[in-house]
């Protein structure tokens, strides 16, 4: 009976103040800890993929509390696509650099000699680099996936 009374007044069923203010309130936060997991993966546990999967959760948290829509004000299809392959980009790009520079494919040591600085430095560096395409990648796949599933195909049709 609820339900119907719900739907009666305009309002999906299962539409919560507490919910809605609570992700409000909590995706900044989630997204903080996804970028910090990300950023400090290369000498801690955790890196690109870990941070990625917190970050793609936050906005698909939007969508389960609010809707597909307003997941897609504050990141748009054009936007996701970009990051996704921007992430490819910077893991392939570093690699190749270092594999053009008389290294090993993905030997960060190589870096040294585009911009002189210690071979442990850009070791560092270039694991941080790897790490944040890795991170960008995954949050775009897991994002895209659930606009996807979640829209059956058709964007403007929504949840």
């Amino acid at each position: 009976m609820k339900l119907l009374q719900e739907r009666a007044k305009g309002r999906p069923a299962g539409d919560s103040l507490i919910i809605r203010t609570s992700v409000r309130l909590l995706v900044p936060f989630i997204q903080l800890y996804g970028l910090y997991v990300i950023v400090h993966g290369h000498y801690s546990p955790g890196g690109g993929f870990q941070g990625g999967v917190v970050l793609g959760a936050s906005f698909i948290l939007l969508a389960l509390a609010y809707d597909l829509k307003t997941s897609l004000r504050y990141m748009s299809e054009g936007a996701n696509v970009l990051l996704g392959n921007a992430g490819v980009l910077i893991f392939i790009g570093i690699a190749v650099l270092c594999a053009l520079l008389g290294g090993l494919f993905l030997d960060y040591a190589a870096l040294a000699r585009l911009i002189p600085m210690a071979a442990e430095e850009w070791r560092s560096f270039g694991i941080f680099l790897v790490e944040l395409g890795v991170g960008l990648t995954v949050m775009s796949s897991m994002v895209s996936l659930f606009w996807d599933l979640a829209s059956g195909g058709d964007m403007e049709e929504g949840l």
